[in-house]
């Protein structure tokens, strides 16, 4: 007999970097390590696959959940968009320093290349310094031979653009968009299921082994898209109901932040619904079962799930979820 469906917890996948902090260890109760700079979440990039944490399933793996229960877990449309691959991965990111400047693919480059979706991300800013700032875009109008000019001559810091940014901002960062986290940044992180990096500068700094990290110049230029939209996000956040910061073809993401008890139908959304704990906390109930959320954990809902009840005094979720205008 198939084991019913639920609420469900994964282990973090937590990531070592160079610029990486405390934080996450501190602030939002991951395992301790050492400059941990991200935990990925969810996840379903090869050979970083999430693995369950709660209840009757307990050890299983995404991909084994999904080979399982199909549409059931995933949602009929998104099998039928992504198939067996797990669409978006979520992540928690410390930046202690600066990261890397650097941009990603979209679809048809990534499939090209690499044999990979593209990578369309946004960010929530969870917390930040009061000088922090993010990377999005030049300050200046930029062609191929400009750009080239700057990175022949060391100058491409003299023509990025800087953002200052504070908690509760968010920002939408499509395909092909010079960027970086700055310094003194917590934020959550949401994306196409993509490890895809080109990196364009380092600030000169060794990596972890001591050797500087390599720059990927060349792959970059074709994938740089030198006049993006605006990436800050405009969302007015609503008190003890659902709020819309971000609708892409890839997710959608919802702020829900709540001081009371909270119910929703889930009839019309049909995909697997990802709540990641920003502040606060709460009982989520779905399918019968309950869990504990807390600030830094995420919690999934298969796509099954027809309603559910969120018991708190006070928490902030961001929720998320492929719409059903998705594209490959």
């Amino acid at each position: 007999m198939i084991q019913p469906l639920y609420p469900l917890m994964f282990k973090a996948i937590l990531k070592e970097k160079i610029w990486g902090g405390e934080r996450l260890v501190r602030d939002f109760g991951k395992e301790k390590g050492v400059s941990i700079g991200e935990s990925w979440e969810i996840s379903g990039v090869e050979g970083n696959v999430s693995v369950v944490v709660n209840g009757p399933l307990k050890g299983k793996t995404l991909n084994e959940l999904i080979a399982e229960y199909q549409a059931e877990f995933l949602g009929l449309e998104v099998l039928k968009t992504y198939g067996d691959e797990f669409p978006l991965l979520f992540k928690f990111i410390d930046a202690r320093e600066d990261l890397s400047v650097q941009l990603h693919p979209d679809n048809a480059l990534a499939k090209k290349r690499h044999n990979s979706l593209g990578k369309t991300e946004m960010w929530y800013i969870l917390d930040s310094e009061e000088s922090s700032r993010l990377i999005l875009g030049f300050s200046e109008p930029m062609n191929k031979d400009s750009y080239m000019n700057c990175m022949d001559h060391g100058a491409i810091t003299q023509v990025l653009h800087e953002e200052v940014v504070t908690k509760g901002d968010a920002f939408f960062i499509s395909p092909g968009t010079v960027h970086a986290i700055g310094r003194g940044i917590v934020l959550a992180e949401i994306q196409q299921t993509s490890d895809i990096t080109y990196r364009i500068y380092d600030w000169d700094r060794p990596g972890l082994d001591g050797a500087l990290r390599t720059l990927h110049t060349d792959l970059a230029l074709e994938a740089i898209n030198f006049k993006p939209e605006n990436p800050k996000l405009q969302f007015e956040e609503a008190i003890d109901s659902s709020a819309l910061i971000c609708r892409s073809p890839y997710f959608e993401t919802n702020i829900l932040a709540l001081t009371k008890s909270y119910t929703k139908n889930l009839n019309d959304i049909d995909s697997f619904i990802v709540y990641m704990c920003t502040e606060g906390a709460a009982v989520i109930t779905a399918l019968g079962i309950s869990e504990t959320i807390k600030k830094g954990d995420t919690l999934l809902l298969p796509a099954c799930c027809q309603s559910l009840t969120i018991t708190t005094e006070g928490v902030t979720l961001l929720e998320v979820y492929v719409p059903h205008t998705n594209i490959k």
